[in-house]
């Protein structure tokens, strides 16, 4: 690798991407789809594609839930086309960092998603953030309507309240609660996934799910009844995220070891795959 230029031997890339699509080995862990992968360009990522791509087939993540802001990240990272590497695009109503704040009352964020949604390989929007009242606004009512429309996930960064308020905008929407309520309490988590079917909770910085490395008894529950309304993410929003990107993997590998195979297996990578592709259709 050329750290200067970012760039590696054509050849490299070549042989990593054949030995990638061959497979993993037995000896490897089990393969995870990565559902909350920022690859921001502000004004360029902390890593090079090539160094991306290596850093997922170092750790096993075959798949990931791709946003960025802007969506120049996102766009270089799908438009590689890497063989064994499934990128599932997302299209983010943020330009800049200060349109979080401001998105949800924005008549910008319309125009921004329409003109994205055009490039015809977009499966959801976001990562957004949206909070309580915030979701009160005819911008979130018209964003939810078109991804209803266009068969669209909504991947929100959100409380309680805000992920109800969408459901209530649109009863068919599609939602990947991001951070599942950090530490909101479990049981309003099983509330928010019994009342909604079409709710996938992803784990990244949620709290709780481990004691010391074990799973703690409520959490073991909740995997264990609604195994197929769970997935990972890593949220690579800041360089420690990206630096740390192997401890994240192995934190999930190692409480993922103590639930059963299939429910294991689901949360890692076979949820994802029924999701986004069904979406495909």
């Amino acid at each position: 690798m050329n750290r200067k230029t970012g760039t590696v031997p054509a050849l490299t890339i070549v042989f990593a991407a054949l030995a990638w699509a061959n497979g993993s080995s037995a000896d490897q862990p089990i393969p995870i789809f990565d559902a909350h992968l920022h690859y921001n360009w502000e004004p360029k990522p902390y890593y090079s594609i090539p160094e991306v791509i290596a850093l997922f087939r170092k750790h096993n993540v075959t798949g990931v839930l791709a946003n960025s802001r802007p969506n120049l990240g996102t766009q270089a990272l799908y438009e590689a086309k890497t063989a064994g590497l499934w990128v599932v695009p997302f299209m983010r109503p943020y330009t800049v960092r200060e349109d979080k704040g401001t998105w949800f009352d924005s008549e910008k964020t319309t125009t921004l998603l329409a003109m994205e949604y055009k490039r015809g390989y977009y499966q959801g929007i976001g990562e957004f953030h949206l909070d309580g009242t915030q979701a009160n606004t005819n911008v979130v009512q018209r964003t939810v309507d078109f991804a209803v429309a266009k068969n669209l996930y909504l991947h929100a960064h959100s409380d309680a309240a805000a992920i109800e308020a969408l459901f209530a905008k649109n009863a068919r929407a599609k939602v990947i609660w991001a951070h599942t309520g950090f530490s909101l309490e479990t049981a309003v988590v099983e509330r928010l996934i019994k009342r909604y079917p079409s709710l996938w909770c992803e784990l990244s910085y949620r709290d709780g799910i481990t004691d010391f490395g074990k799973l703690t008894p409520e959490w073991r529950r909740l995997f264990e009844t609604y195994p197929d309304r769970f997935l990972l993410g890593s949220d690579t929003w800041i360089e420690s995220r990206w630096e740390g990107y192997g401890e994240i993997m192995a934190e999930y590998r190692g409480w993922l070891k103590q639930l059963p195979a299939t429910v294991a297996s689901r949360i890692a990578n076979q949820n994802a795959q029924r999701l986004f592709k069904e979406s495909q259709r």
